[in-house]
């Protein structure tokens, strides 16, 4: 498998769009889920009242990998997420949530090569502002 392939082939190209409104209801459940106990996230009627930063991990678009792409997302392994947060999330927010493949890049390890692919989702708000950046990275141990 070439990687550097499909990079030139993949990564960078938005494959999935989701729209959503954020509620009220599901900042303050994931807030509580998540065991957090600042009321700027648990109270709607705090003057800054905004969703926890990891919030946009619970997102998810339609599609955790482009059409056609060489490696199959069911022999994969989460390798965990970061999250970026460039503006805070508010209720009532209109975000669209872009998927696209950051980087494909390959190590090797005690267990032999793997292959790691960063998904990564950008969300942006009913006026076009930046929010969060949240990459996902998954593993493929090469097979021989």
């Amino acid at each position: 498998m070439n990687i550097e392939e499909i990079n030139s082939r993949f990564a960078g190209h938005v494959f999935d769009k989701i729209d959503l409104k954020i509620k009220t209801e599901s900042m303050v459940g994931y807030a509580k889920a998540c065991g957090e106990t600042e009321p700027r996230f648990l109270d709607p009627e705090h003057p800054d009242f905004q969703a926890v930063p990891n919030y946009p991990t619970r997102i998810h678009g339609t599609r955790g990998l482009p059409e056609d792409f060489p490696i199959d997302m069911r022999r994969c392994f989460d390798a965990g997420k970061s999250v970026t947060l460039h503006t805070p999330i508010r209720k009532g927010d209109q975000i669209q949530g872009r998927s696209e493949i950051a980087e494909i890049y390959e190590k090797t390890g005690r267990s032999g090569a793997m292959i790691f692919i960063v998904h990564r989702m950008n969300f942006y708000n009913q006026n076009d502002a930046h929010l969060a950046t949240v990459d996902w990275r998954l593993v493929q141990r090469e097979l021989a």
